[in-house]
Order: structure tokens, then sequence, then C-alpha cells
């Protein structure tokens, strides 16, 4: 399944939201040498219930709009 993500790093708080067909992710890491994108990965692996190896991030790995593929290894 392919999702659209909208990242904000740098919070105060990790949080995952959806808003309509697209889920919006608060994570505390900065965007600096993929720590974010991590963080993005362990989250959304939390939320479906899979392990952090079935999520991939397709595109967008330097922007805030990502879109990710959960599931299917």
């Amino acid at each position: 399944m392919k999702i659209q993500v909208k990242v904000k790093p740098s919070s105060k708080t990790e949080e995952l939201s959806q808003e309509g067909d697209s889920f919006i992710i608060k994570v505390k890491e900065p965007p600096k040498e993929g720590k974010a994108n991590q963080a993005i990965i362990k989250l959304l692996a939390e939320h479906f219930g899979v392990s952090q190896s079935q999520v991939r991030i397709l595109s967008g790995f330097r922007s805030r709009n990502k879109v990710i593929e959960v599931g299917e290894e």
C-alpha cells in the first residue's frame, strides 16, 4: 500500500495523524543524515503493525512530502 506523508521534523512531540488520504507525521529528530526518515519509518511500522523492513520511502528522501510503501517486502 502506498501512502502520502507530510513530515514535520524537529517537533517537540512525535505523533502521527491522518488528514484525508495522507498522513501528517511529527518527529523529534532533525532532517539531517536521514535521522528524521528513520524516525518516520519506525512510527509508521508501529502504526501499521509491520516490521521496519516493510516500510520503504519511494520518493521524497530530502523533502517534507514523501510517498511511502507499507507492507509487501
